[in-house]
């Protein structure tokens, strides 16, 4: 896999893009620190209404719950090195937000409550597996992460969601 992501990284770092377009791509980035889904909190409330709303909120609390630990369990386990730190002709264009890079963060938490937004309210459920996606690649390009890392944000995002819907499920018994 080491190999791949070599040819990955190396294979996305050569495509540039214009200065306007990395600012607007930086900022995109960001937005996966959380800052969306206050975003996406107005939008369920007034397209969606409060009931639709709470229930979203109901059903996320244990797939967060889930996520966290499941993604805290693995960054302090696997202790992945980033790309920058283990290519002498690359720096983080971005801030990461914690010392390892197994799983991608950005990736497996966003697109973990992505997910139950889109169980939940499917009409605008695809922006929002879209968006943590397009994070996680575009934080490979800019050097804090790994395609495997992405690879594995996605599966153990799919993961978090199942298993926060059963403990949701069995919390209801």
């Amino acid at each position: 896999m080491r190999g791949l992501d070599i040819r990955f990284f190396h294979f996305w770092r050569r495509h540039s893009f214009s200065a306007k377009t990395d600012r607007f791509l930086k900022f995109y980035t960001r937005l996966g620190d959380g800052y969306v889904w206050a975003l996406v909190v107005v939008f369920l409330y007034f397209f969606y209404g409060e009931t639709d709303l709470l229930l979203a909120i109901r059903h996320a609390i244990p797939v967060i719950l889930v996520s966290l630990a499941l993604y805290w369990l693995l960054k302090l386990s696997v202790r992945r090195k980033r790309p920058f730190e283990l290519l002498e002709s690359v720096s983080a264009e971005v801030p990461p937000l914690d010392k390892y890079s197994f799983p991608s963060g950005h990736t497996m938490n966003n697109l973990a409550v992505g997910f139950v937004v889109f169980a939940d309210a499917p009409g605008i459920g695809w922006i929002v597996i879209f968006m943590p996606l397009t994070w996680g690649f575009l934080r490979v390009y800019y050097g804090v992460h790994w395609l495997s890392d992405v690879i594995g944000g996605v599966f153990f995002a799919f993961l978090s969601f199942w298993l926060g819907r059963i403990i949701f499920s069995l919390l209801l018994q």
